[in-house]
């Protein structure tokens, strides 16, 4: 006993409604020569045409007509069955403000496996400096922040994982030979620029700033072309740029807790889903 294929009666429905292999393939995602082969299937395991050709457009045969009903109803039970058993797929949007350095360097292969895995949710994806996205009249801007904090922070319960923050050069660049270090930071209230400060004042090493600009694109532009140095969160350095071993001339700079915060009161399915996500892929990423 032979099976009747489901995509195959999807097929002859949609080239029954619309008279046409071609508008049928457009409907169905699908090329027109497999659709034509759906239809010479069916006709193969019913051992009968299903259409016929009135000029430009296909007009059901009478067994085709009379397949239409039970087709219709074999789709409908189908789907009803799946539809019981399955979960609904996951649909939402969701706004995620993001430090430009995550943007640039690990957070796309993370948002597009999530995007891969969940094609119904919608992102949009804001960056900014940390300080500048959890500001209070900005947080009710977006769903998710992922942002970078003092390990002393009062956002302890927010920490979904910490990471070092490092010394970053271009491939040849060697900073011992320079009197003052040449600093390459981001604007005013970035958190590496802080902890920059903090640690060269206080070994006393003079420094200069020899370059500003608001993302990491610039930064790593002014970086390769031999500029000066900077740090980022050890995960997010690019793979052009070369981590700067600890001398005397660059102070350890210690550790950042990395926290996603979440909207009160909009917590939706999707927005738990790529808090999730967000999550577990730093983590794995680390370890």
């Amino acid at each position: 006993m032979r099976n009747l294929p489901t995509d195959a009666l999807r097929a002859f429905l949609a080239v029954y409604d619309s008279g046409s292999v071609t508008t049928a393939a457009d409907q169905l995602g699908r090329s027109q020569p497999a659709v034509s082969l759906q239809i010479k299937k069916l006709e193969e395991i019913l051992e009968s045409s299903l259409f016929r050709r009135v000029k430009k457009r296909l007009i059901p045969s009478l067994d085709g007509e009379k397949l239409c009903v039970r087709a219709r109803q074999i789709i409908t039970i189908n789907d009803e069955i799946i539809g019981e058993y399955r979960q609904p797929e996951l649909q939402g949007n969701v706004c995620l403000g993001i430090p430009s350095e995550f943007a640039i360097t690990l957070i796309p292969s993370i948002l597009g496996r999530f995007n891969a895995a969940y094609p119904h949710v919608a992102l949009e994806i804001v960056s900014d400096l940390s300080r500048n996205l959890i500001q209070t009249q900005q947080l009710n801007k977006y769903d998710l922040i992922l942002t970078v904090h003092q390990q002393s922070s009062k956002a302890k319960k927010n920490v979904i994982t910490s990471d070092q923050l490092v010394w970053v050069g271009s491939q040849s660049h060697q900073v011992e030979k320079c009197r003052e270090i040449p600093l390459i930071l981001a604007k005013e209230g970035c958190i590496y620029r802080e902890r920059i400060f903090f640690h060269l004042n206080k070994i006393m090493r003079p420094w200069r700033i020899v370059h500003t600009n608001p993302d990491l694109s610039g930064i790593k532009s002014a970086i390769e072309a031999g500029l000066g140095v900077t740090a980022l969160a050890k995960s997010t350095v690019p793979e052009s740029l070369k981590i700067l071993e600890e001398t005397a001339d660059l102070p350890p700079l210690g550790y950042l807790d990395i926290c996603l915060l979440g909207r009160a009161g909009r917590k939706t399915e999707a927005v738990s889903k790529l808090e999730d996500f967000i999550s577990s892929s730093l983590r794995d990423f680390k370890n």
